[in-house]
């Protein structure tokens, strides 16, 4: 494994677009690959058509969650606290056009509500526990701890149905129809690598993502093994930049 950190991993994807396309060289892809297509005007790659999608991975869920303080203690209550106080919650990120910033949009347009983003280039914890920021939609490993803790009051996940690891909480879809957004991760190839090569390392890595130690070190982070043909791959990349394209148009998002 080689990081290459930078410009919100197109460093690391256009280090894999040049590289030869023998099967040796591939890019771990997540949702924020997805999100730059959209989000960056001036790329030098298109990661639809430089990228060969082999598999998809795995999924998880984000989560709501708010400050203790805050007087909601359901979806619902939040929503309404929302409508009748706008522009008077903070919500923190990651950082423009990363997953949590994206969800909060999506979640703002959906619910009716406005939040007011407040982007952090470290960690948004500390801020969030002290009640400097009123909410987050982080990813369940981030803040699973502190929510078991009761130090953080989780409202709801972002996938389409609850998630294992925190099972009494209700998906934002069972108060907000239709609202989905997960962070995926999987594995493409420079575009030109043979199929034959595409198709042995899509079989190999469907074969590991079966394995019951595979699935359960996945739940325990919150997320589920994927899989499935790379065909099903490049499926959910082409309509996850049509998503959340849609959603950095509305929110008039722009890389900082």
């Amino acid at each position: 494994m080689e990081n290459h950190p930078g410009a919100a991993t197109n460093i690391a994807a256009e280090e894999v677009v040049k590289a030869i396309p023998d099967g040796y060289t591939l890019l771990a892809m997540t949702v924020t690959n997805a999100v730059n297509a959209t989000l960056y005007k001036n790329l030098k790659f298109s990661i639809v058509h430089d990228i060969a999608p082999v598999v998809a991975t795995s999924r998880s869920p984000n989560v709501l969650v708010v400050t203790l303080a805050l007087p909601a203690k359901t979806l619902p209550e939040f929503i309404t606290y929302a409508k009748a106080n706008p522009g008077k919650i903070n919500y923190a990120s990651a950082g423009y056009g990363s997953a949590p910033n994206v969800n909060a949009e999506l979640f703002k347009m959906m619910a009716g509500v406005d939040l007011v983003h407040v982007p952090y280039s470290g960690s948004l914890l500390p801020d969030l526990l002290s009640g400097q920021v009123q909410c987050a939609f982080p990813p369940i490993p981030l803040a699973i701890s502190n929510i078991r803790a009761g130090k953080l009051r989780a409202l709801a996940v972002t996938s389409a149905t609850r998630s294992d690891a925190l099972p009494h909480v209700p998906a934002v879809a069972e108060f907000v129809p239709g609202f989905e957004a997960s962070i995926w991760h999987g594995i493409g190839a420079p575009k030109k690598t043979p199929e034959a090569i595409i198709n042995m390392l899509n079989h190999q890595i469907n074969a590991v993502l079966t394995d019951p130690k595979v699935k359960e070190r996945f739940a325990d982070v919150g997320g589920a093994p994927l899989g499935g043909s790379a065909a099903d791959f490049h499926k959910l990349i082409v309509d996850e930049i049509a998503k959340w394209g849609n959603v950095i148009q509305v929110a008039n998002i722009n890389p900082a």
